[in-house]
């Protein structure tokens, strides 16, 4: 079972950098197979025969696995974040929460990019070191 599991892991990871090169056609498919995936789930709420709801939910749930986007579509990486951190909801935390995050992030976007000004300074002093060539 867990070399299936490997599988279908590396298969999804090559799948979606495959895709990801290509972003209309990867919204295209993970839409198509949204679509059928709701379609199936409707159909086999109708009616359980052989080749319609079902035969729909396995091909979107195939796709959307391969490509990465169910667990996101119906989950978001958002809402697994925050509930792992237990945090609160946005609209549960206070007016006062939230400004002080935004000061946090502004804070740290400050000093990224100084520290991408210094980057740059030490790469021209680098650039314009006179080079040994007698080593």
């Amino acid at each position: 079972m867990s070399k299936v599991v490997k599988f279908l892991d590396k298969l999804e990871d090559r799948v979606r950098a495959t895709l990801s090169r290509r972003p209309i056609i990867y919204a295209f498919i993970g839409g198509t197979s949204i679509v059928l995936f709701w379609r199936g789930v409707w159909m086999v709420a109708d009616s359980l025969t052989f080749l319609t709801g079902p035969v729909s939910i396995f091909i979107s749930v195939a796709i959307l696995l391969m490509t990465g986007l169910f667990v996101s579509f119906f989950i978001g990486d958002t809402i697994l974040i925050s509930g792992l951190k237990r945090e609160k909801r946005v609209d549960e935390k206070v007016v006062s929460e939230l400004k002080s995050e935004l000061e946090i992030l502004t804070n740290l976007q400050n000093r990224f990019g100084h520290i991408e000004k210094d980057l740059k300074k030490l790469k021209r002093e680098i650039k314009n070191l006179p080079r040994n060539h007698g080593e």
